[in-house]
């Protein structure tokens, strides 16, 4: 069942997602060869424990961290790790969520380490775009297939390819609420969006395959052919007016 939220529960999960924002663009100013993926997950605690609130993710079913940090073909639920120095050329992923007074934000971006690649940057600059394309179906008589149909038609043309083991998901008082978020899909199919919907859209585009496989670690997910992966998120309002997007700042 899909929780709609009022205009009080929206202004609620401003607040929360404000921090939740505030402290990936933090994280991401830290980004540079040679610091460690742990180091910025110490900051990214930091940051959100100073502004009054819990990281989301922090011992969710059992994630020993509190941002998934995630490095070039890693996809998502990367761990932070003492031992991982960030390299000239890699492409790192942040994902980063804030529980507060009573409800979650959940925001990710991809960051270039130095120096990278023109496919890299091509791939950064396309998952970034693809969001934007999905949200602009977001209106009314619209539904969650119109969505998915455009993120996934626009990373097409790119030659990349959606994700499709992973979704985003509805959000408030619970990190993940109905409904599923797919970045593919059949436009004119699915929920039909309604104002007080809370969602986060975040497409995982990767180079090659759309497939993944999982690490033994239990959380890392990785491209099944190594090939690079981007991430990017925003939670987001739908309301009368259009989409608000919480977690931007």
């Amino acid at each position: 069942m899909i929780a709609v939220k009022n205009a009080v529960q929206i202004a609620a999960m401003r607040d929360a997602g404000k921090i939740t924002g505030e402290a990936l663009c933090m994280a991401g100013e830290m980004v540079r060869p040679g610091i460690t993926t742990k180091e910025i997950d110490t900051a990214i605690r930091g940051y959100i424990t100073k502004c009054g609130a819990t990281p989301s993710f922090l011992n969710y079913n059992g994630f020993p961290a509190s941002a998934c940090i995630s490095i070039n073909d890693e996809v998502i639920h990367g761990i932070p790790s003492a031992a991982r120095q960030l390299q000239d050329g890699d492409i790192v992923k942040i994902d980063v969520g804030a529980y507060y007074k009573g409800y979650h934000g959940d925001t990710a971006n991809t960051f270039p380490v130095g120096h990278v690649s023109e496919e890299a940057e091509r791939l950064i600059r396309v998952t970034r775009e693809s969001f934007y394309r999905g949200i602009e179906m977001i209106g009314p008589g619209n539904r969650l297939g119109d969505l998915g149909s455009a993120i996934d038609g626009y990373v097409r043309e790119h030659g990349f390819t959606a994700v499709r083991q992973f979704v985003g998901h509805g959000i408030g008082r619970d990190l993940h609420e109905a409904p599923d978020v797919p970045n593919y899909g059949t436009a004119g199919r699915g929920v039909r969006f309604c104002a007080g919907m809370v969602i986060a859209v975040e497409p995982m585009i990767n180079a090659g395959t759309h497939e993944v496989r999982q690490l033994n670690d239990g959380w890392t997910i990785k491209t099944a052919d190594g090939a690079l992966s981007a991430h990017y998120e925003h939670t987001l309002a739908v309301t009368d007016n259009g989409v608000i997007l919480l977690t931007q700042v």
